[in-house]
C-alpha cells in the first residue's frame, strides 16, 4: 500500500509564497521608481503609445536645445548689430559738426574718434559665439575682417587703404587742375576739355549755361569731352553768368559760376569786364583756371578718397591705379593678394547672406540667421567711416579747408540711410523674424511636451494610493501564508492523533 506524504501536497503553498513575494516585489519598486514597469514589456498593451510620446518628447527636446543655441547667437550678433547702430550714428553727427582744425598729423578731432570707432566696428563685426564666427557666413572658423592697421596700413608688400586713397589722388588730380585743359583758342573764346585719351580720373565736364550777353556757348560734346565760351565782339552786362557742372569720381557734382563784374576790388566768382571782349575773354580764362584748380584741390581730392574707398571695400578684386607714374595714369588695374590687402577674408557668396547658417527647430519649420560682414549695411558703414579715418592733410595746404569740408559732407551723407539700400535696422528685422519663429515654434512645442507628459504619466506612471493599498494587501496574505504555512509544517502523526 502506497503511503502519501504531506510535501508534495503542500509545495503549492511554497510556490504562492513565491508568487506573492514577487508581487510585492514588484509594487515595492513601483512605488519606489513611480512606474509601473522599468521596460516597455511591463507596460502593457499602451507600450506602443509609450514608445510614441517617449520618442515625440525626444524629438522636442533636440529641436529645443537647437532654439536655445540658434538663440544664443542671434543675440550675440544683435548686440553687435546694436552697437554698429549707434556707431554709425555717432560718427556721422561728429562729421556734420567737424571743424577743418588740424593737429600735427594732419587729421581733425572727428578723425580721430573714427580711428577708434573703426577699431571698434572691426571687432563688433569678428565677433564670435563660442567657436563660431557670426559675420563670416560658412567660413565660420575665420575672421571676417582684416585688421585695422592692416587695412589702413598695409602689411608687407601688401599695399592698405592709405596708399590707394594716395594713388588715386595722384591720379585724379594730375597736373592740379584735375586732368582738365583750360586754353582760349581764339581771342575771344575760352574753352575746357577733358584729357586726351580719355581717362577714368578726374573730373568730367557735366554741364555749362550762360546767361552772357552774346555769348556762344557749346558742349559738353566730343570724346574727350569739351566746351567753350564764345564771346564774340560783345562785352557781357554786370551780372552776367557762367555755370559749370562737374562730375567728380565718387559720382557727386560741384558747380563753379562765374559772374561777371566790373567791381573793384573784384568780388570773389567773378570775372573782369575788360575793355574789350578779347580782355574778357583772358580775364574769365584766368578766373576759371583759378576756380578748377581750387576745385581740383578742395572738393575733387575728398571725392578721389571716397572713390578709393569704394574700390578697396566695394570691388572685388579690389581696383587701384596703373602705375607709377599715377599722375599721368589712364587706367586701373585689379589688386592681387599679394600686392593689395583683401579686406573680407569670410565666405563669399552669391546667395542670400542669411541662408548661411540654417537651424531646424522642428520637424518642418527651419530658420536662417546667418551673415557676412561683406553685406551693404556692414561693408558701407566701414567703408565711409575707414575712409574719415585714413585721409591726412597737411596743415600748411591751402585747399586743406575746402578737402575737409568737403570730405565731411561726403562722410556724412555716405553713412545717412540711402532709400533702396541695405541698413543695419534691415539685418535687425530678419534676425527678429528668426527669433520670433523659434518662440512661436517654442510656445507650439510647450503644449505637445505637456500632453505628451500627460499621455505617458499616464501610460508609465502609477497611483500611489493604490498601489500602498495593494502592498498592504499582500503584506497580510503574505504574513497569513507565512502562519498557515508554518502550521501545517508542524502537524506530526502524534499531534494529528
Amino acid at each position: 500500500m502506497a503511503i502519501d506524504g504531506v510535501s508534495g501536497r503542500t509545495s503549492y503553498l511554497g510556490s504562492g509564497i513565491v508568487n506573492l513575494r514577487q508581487q510585492l516585489e514588484s509594487l515595492t519598486q513601483q512605488l519606489t521608481s513611480g512606474k509601473v514597469a522599468t521596460t516597455y514589456a511591463g507596460q502593457g498593451f499602451n507600450r506602443g503609445l509609450g514608445v510614441a510620446f517617449r520618442s515625440q518628447l525626444d524629438g522636442i527636446e533636440a529641436y529645443q536645445n537647437t532654439a536655445t543655441t540658434i538663440t544664443t547667437r542671434i543675440e550675440v550678433a544683435n548686440l553687435s548689430l546694436q552697437q554698429l547702430a549707434k556707431t554709425q550714428t555717432n560718427v556721422k553727427a561728429a562729421a556734420v559738426s567737424a571743424t577743418t582744425n588740424l593737429d600735427s598729423g594732419g587729421q581733425t578731432p572727428a578723425q580721430r574718434s573714427a580711428n577708434l570707432s573703426l577699431i571698434d566696428i572691426v571687432e563688433l563685426l569678428n565677433v564670435r559665439a563660442g567657436d563660431r564666427f557670426l559675420f563670416s557666413g560658412r567660413a565660420t572658423d575665420t575672421p571676417p575682417v582684416a585688421q585695422v592697421d592692416e587695412l589702413l596700413n598695409g602689411v608687407g608688400a601688401q599695399a592698405g587703404l592709405k596708399q590707394l586713397i594716395d594713388e588715386r589722388r595722384q591720379a585724379d588730380l594730375g597736373s592740379g587742375t584735375g586732368r582738365l585743359t583750360i586754353a582760349t583758342p581764339t581771342a575771344t573764346s575760352v574753352s575746357l576739355s577733358e584729357e586726351t585719351p580719355a581717362t577714368v580720373f578726374g573730373l568730367k565736364l557735366s554741364a555749362i549755361g550762360s546767361t552772357l550777353t552774346g555769348a556762344t556757348v557749346t558742349g559738353p560734346a566730343g570724346s574727350p569731352a569739351s566746351v567753350s565760351i564764345d564771346l564774340g565782339a560783345v562785352n557781357p552786362n554786370e551780372g552776367d553768368k557762367v555755370k559749370f557742372t562737374f562730375a567728380l569720381p565718387d559720382g557727386t557734382f560741384e558747380n563753379i559760376e562765374l559772374t561777371a563784374s566790373s567791381a573793384t576790388p573784384l568780388p570773389a566768382n567773378s570775372f573782369a569786364i575788360g575793355a574789350t571782349s578779347a580782355a574778357t575773354a583772358a580775364n574769365l580764362n584766368a578766373a576759371l583756371t583759378s576756380s578748377v584748380t581750387s576745385l581740383a584741390n578742395g572738393a575733387l581730392v575728398a571725392a578721389s578718397a571716397v572713390k578709393s574707398g569704394d574700390e578697396f571695400f566695394n570691388s572685388t578684386p579690389p581696383q587701384r591705379v596703373t602705375g607709377p607714374s599715377f599722375a599721368t595714369a589712364t587706367t586701373q588695374t585689379a589688386g592681387t593678394p599679394a600686392d593689395t590687402v583683401i579686406w573680407y577674408q569670410g565666405e563669399v557668396g552669391a546667395d542670400p547672406a542669411r541662408g548661411t547658417a540654417v537651424g531646424r527647430v522642428d520637424q518642418a519649420i527651419t530658420v536662417q540667421y546667418g551673415a557676412r560682414a561683406n553685406e551693404q549695411a556692414f561693408r558701407s558703414e566701414l567703408q565711409s567711416i575707414a575712409v574719415f579715418a585714413a585721409v591726412t592733410t597737411s596743415p600748411s595746404n591751402p585747399n586743406a579747408s575746402n578737402q575737409l569740408i568737403a570730405l565731411n559732407q561726403r562722410i556724412a551723407q555716405n553713412l545717412s540711410d540711402q532709400p533702396g539700400t541695405q541698413s543695419i535696422e534691415d539685418v535687425q528685422a530678419d534676425f527678429a523674424g528668426a527669433r520670433a519663429a523659434i518662440e512661436a515654434v517654442d510656445q507650439r512645442q510647450t503644449q505637445a511636451r505637456t500632453i505628451a507628459q500627460s499621455f505617458l504619466a499616464e501610460i508609465e506612471g502609477i497611483n500611489n494610493d493604490e498601489v500602498a493599498t495593494k502592498i498592504l494587501a499582500l503584506q497580510t496574505s503574505l504574513q497569513a501564508s507565512y502562519q498557515t504555512t508554518s502550521t501545517l509544517f508542524q502537524l506530526s502523526l502524534v499531534n494529528f492523533l
